[in-house]
């Protein structure tokens, strides 16, 4: 569209309007039978870059990081994003259950799925607050304790230097029998989490954690953290699910994603 003209588009056009407009065209254009992205419903004809390329992400078998062909081009969900989405869906009673749910650094495109249902307290929270409901340090949480029925925190704790704080943070205001989603970037063959904290430099962060404001590479001792922070965690393989239905691969997800679900006794 010519540069001139968007800014009368959005005085005529509510923007909401104008974005399902955008997909639509969107849907149109990538049209195919090769992929299906459950989050915007929509058939294509391939899946567009997303993710770095730096030599550790490979080394160290980084799963949830990386250059890959993965994300919607209607939507803008990743591979993760689907995968969480499917979760939620399937696993949890999130569409259905009235519940307050605690959303850290949503993905657009699940958090337009979240916000609009009508059964949820939603509320967003980031460090950041241009693009969410309410700025928030999960480090600090400005909530009583067992306020949240739920949160989702998806790939947020990797950037967080005291990433223990955050996660009995993330415990206390969960109320005793909720659950939460804690997903990180992990090393599948590493069994001990790598992190120096004096390694602050963007590009020494590239090198050594595979992305400029990460500050560690989680192992397969992640799940031992958030016990230790107080939660149960059970760990879900979609492709160990025989209820999961994914004839050949068709969402185009990760086979060595894992969601970790973790619940407040």
């Amino acid at each position: 569209m010519n540069s001139s003209i968007r800014p009368l588009m959005k005085k005529i056009f509510p923007v909401a309007l104008l974005r399902f407009g955008k997909r639509l065209v969107r849907k149109t254009r990538y049209y195919g039978n090769k992929c299906q992205c459950p989050v915007c419903n929509s058939s294509l004809n391939g899946w567009k870059p997303t993710g770095y390329d730096f030599p550790v992400i490979r080394e160290m078998q980084i799963v949830g990081s990386g250059y890959r062909l993965a994300l919607c081009p209607v939507c803008g969900a990743s591979d993760r994003i689907r995968l969480l989405y499917f979760f939620l869906k399937n696993k949890t009673e999130i569409l259905k259950k009235s519940l307050k749910l605690l959303h850290i650094a949503p993905n657009e495109a699940i958090k337009r799925v979240l916000r609009t249902n009508q059964n949820l307290d939603y509320l967003s929270a980031d460090i950041n607050p241009d693009m969410v409901m309410e700025q928030m340090d999960i480090t600090g949480i400005q909530y009583p304790d067992d306020t949240f029925d739920a949160i989702i925190c998806n790939h947020v704790l990797e950037h967080i230097p005291e990433d223990r704080k955050a996660m009995k943070e993330l415990y206390r205001v969960l109320k005793p029998g909720g659950w939460a989603i804690l997903q990180v970037p992990f090393s599948k063959i590493s069994q001990e989490t790598f992190e120096v904290p004096e390694i602050t430099k963007p590009e020494d962060r590239e090198k050594y954690f595979g992305q400029n404001d990460h500050v560690r590479i989680y192992g397969l001792d992640y799940p031992n953290r958030l016990k230790q922070a107080g939660f149960r965690v059970e760990q879900y393989k979609w492709t160990e699910d025989e209820n999961f239905i994914n004839p050949g691969n068709q969402f185009g997800l990760n086979p060595d994603e894992i969601v970790f679900f973790a619940t407040k006794p």
